[in-house]
């Protein structure tokens, strides 16, 4: 599995939930690789943003049909990578659970736990692979989120520097006795799609970063504790929280 390109992509976008296009992107071709891992979540669209090559990926799907546990991210990352990739912004669309990270909060976190369960979580796994033990200690590449932030402050977008990440297995939404745990953990946002997308990634030997958008309170977080989490008002957080991304990487391609 190769592709070979004159100009190499200079950032691939993976976009989560209310996120399946890349505002700004012109030019754009759409490109589906044949990997040894099966189907990609869809197409990656490949175009230019002032003037620089980037690629977007929509994790679940262009129409969102494609759920947490079933997304194919050996897939998806084997194709960025084979199209030429190596720094990969990850968009993940999470609930918030300590006071910093309220609805409509941009945040880039640091540290993340892994509450999945059943995903094929390595590249390890087919006959003949060398097996890997991927350093891990800091799951996001910490020159890229430097980047990441930097680009923010940049672009004046307001940013929340760190977080620990905590990735559950879902489609559901968690009991509030499960966001409890987590914040007992150390967790400050919870999602679906962290994991294995960063691990994966780490063993590709890919640079990559999260930028979480908080689209609601966690279950039992947040000032209503018994607040009901619409998919309207998801989709309506999400929308608000991500109009200054443009800007965001904007400004990391120019860096």
């Amino acid at each position: 599995m190769s592709a070979n390109h004159e100009e190499p992509i200079a950032l691939a976008v993976i976009g989560g939930t209310g996120l399946y296009r890349l505002a700004g992107l012109e030019g754009v071709e759409a490109h589906q690789p044949v990997t040894h891992y099966g189907a990609l979540s869809g197409p990656v669209r490949v175009g230019r943003i002032n003037g620089r090559r980037v690629a977007f990926l929509a994790r679940h799907g262009e129409g969102h049909s494609v759920p947490p546990h079933l997304v194919n991210y050996r897939a998806n990352l084997a194709a960025l990578h084979a199209l030429g990739a190596q720094r990969v912004l990850a968009l993940n669309t999470v609930g918030g659970i300590t006071e910093d990270y309220g609805p409509r909060v941009l945040a880039c976190p640091d540290q993340l736990i892994d509450y999945t369960w059943g995903r094929v979580s390595t590249y390890c796994e087919e006959p003949g692979t060398e097996v890997l033990h991927v350093d891990f200690g800091d799951p996001y590449t910490p020159s890229l989120r430097r980047e990441v932030v930097a680009a923010a402050a940049k672009a004046g977008v307001d940013m929340v520097d760190g977080g620990c990440y905590g990735a559950t297995q879902g489609p559901r939404l968690e009991t509030r006795a499960e966001i409890a745990r987590m914040r007992r953990d150390g967790c400050d946002l919870v999602g679906m799609t962290g994991m294995p997308e960063a691990g994966l990634a780490r063993e590709l030997g890919l640079d990559y970063a999260c930028l979480a958008i908080v689209a609601n309170w966690a279950a039992g977080a947040g000032p209503q504790t018994d607040e009901v989490i619409t998919l309207e008002d998801v989709l309506a957080n999400v929308a608000a929280a991500t109009s200054g991304l443009p800007g965001v990487i904007e400004a990391m391609l120019a860096g």
